[in-house]
């Protein structure tokens, strides 16, 4: 059978390559077509678009490049009527991958959906075109479940396809590891500011001005697989701090601490159970035209799924070098540390067992052959 894969963005492509792996042991005469990145072409099929081409974060960022987000979007759907492929999945991307998803229902393609869009974050009211325009979803957040029940879409919680991701991972030697990426000794500090070009800008400064306050630790720089070095030094440009790119479990595996930018990279630190301080701050009007229309609590995903504050958030303003600074000193207390361990394991209780993928897969192709 024939699947056509759509995935945006750097976490996108994590997940994708997984289903893609579980697509192939449930039929082995897949014919995958995608959307995606490094991963997922590594799995196999045939790569239409890089996500790192179409990395645009933000309304107004969005806004700015429209022509080529309307561009991108008819060159899908032009694809997908060669393709034909028996089914299209969708892997978050809310606001490519609903566009997309209305044309091809009323084009009569089956229409699944991987990862929900964070319609429990904002505009519920795209609800209803989701009712209409997808066929099945998946979800890998527990409260999502409850949340479209109360619309009656009747979603599957597969669970998080992070546990397994995390869990199957090669463990690493964390002198090797040290030795090889000339890090030292000191206990390290890591710094995950994101993976788009505009995040990275905002977050990664202010990250950085408190190395001279923290002698005692080693800052390193998780990079990003999408991104160069040479974008990176233009920030760091004679900061000593470490950088390791594309890296990003190897180096949570043995940090003290992390300073991290909102998004799935705080979950995937807290997996780790590393004490974090997350980070974020958008382009002015983007955050006025979010702060609208977000109806969150919490923008964080350890703090949303456990529905109280278990990690601090500083946000826009808040997100300065005396807040990180005095919030990065708390994290780093023994105490606070062993409370925000005892979070975290619930927090992984919480997400489900592993094998999210391969229960995903199963379902579609079964779906398919039925």
């Amino acid at each position: 059978m024939k699947y056509y894969i759509i995935a945006g963005e750097a976490s996108g492509d994590l997940h994708g390559s997984n289903l893609m792996k579980a697509i192939y042991k449930e039929d082995e005469n897949a014919e995958v077509r995608f959307w995606g990145g490094d991963l997922m072409q590594a799995v196999g099929g045939t790569l239409v678009s890089h996500y790192k081409d179409r990395a645009f974060m933000g309304f107004f960022e969005v806004i700015k490049n429209l022509r080529k987000v309307l561009g991108f979007i008819k060159f899908c759907k032009s694809d997908i009527e060669l393709f034909q492929p028996d089914v299209i999945i969708f892997i978050d991307n809310s606001g490519f991958n609903l566009r997309v998803a209305k044309w091809a229902k009323e084009h009569n393609f089956k229409t699944n959906y991987y990862i929900s869009p964070q319609v429990w974050a904002s505009r519920a009211s795209r609800v209803k075109a989701i009712k209409n325009d997808v066929d099945q979803m998946f979800v890998i957040l527990p409260f999502e479940k409850d949340f479209y029940k109360k619309f009656d879409f009747d979603v599957t919680f597969v669970g998080h396809p992070l546990i397994d991701g995390i869990a199957g991972r090669k463990q690493v030697n964390e002198q090797s590891f040290r030795t090889e990426n000339n890090i030292g000794d000191l206990p390290i500090i890591a710094l995950l500011p994101g993976s788009r070009k505009q995040e990275i800008t905002k977050m990664l400064a202010i990250m950085l001005s408190l190395i001279d306050d923290f002698s005692d630790y080693k800052f390193v720089i998780a990079g990003a697989p999408s991104q160069d070095f040479s974008f990176y030094q233009n920030i760091i440009g004679d900061k000593k701090v470490s950088f390791i790119n594309n890296k990003t479990y190897d180096l949570l595996s043995i940090a003290t601490a992390a300073l991290v930018t909102s998004g799935t990279a705080t979950l995937e630190t807290a997996l780790f159970k590393v004490p974090q301080v997350v980070c974020y701050k958008g382009s002015y009007i983007s955050y006025q035209i979010a702060k609208r229309i977000i109806t969150l609590k919490f923008i964080s995903l350890v703090n949303l799924i456990m529905d109280k504050e278990v990690v601090t958030e500083l946000i826009q303003n808040d997100f300065n070098k005396i807040n990180l600074k005095k919030e990065l000193t708390k994290i780093l207390d023994t105490n606070h540390r062993e409370k925000l361990f005892l979070d975290y394991f619930e927090l992984e209780k919480k997400l489900g067992g592993r094998g999210a993928s391969e229960k995903t897969a199963k379902l579609i192709v079964a779906n398919l052959k039925s």
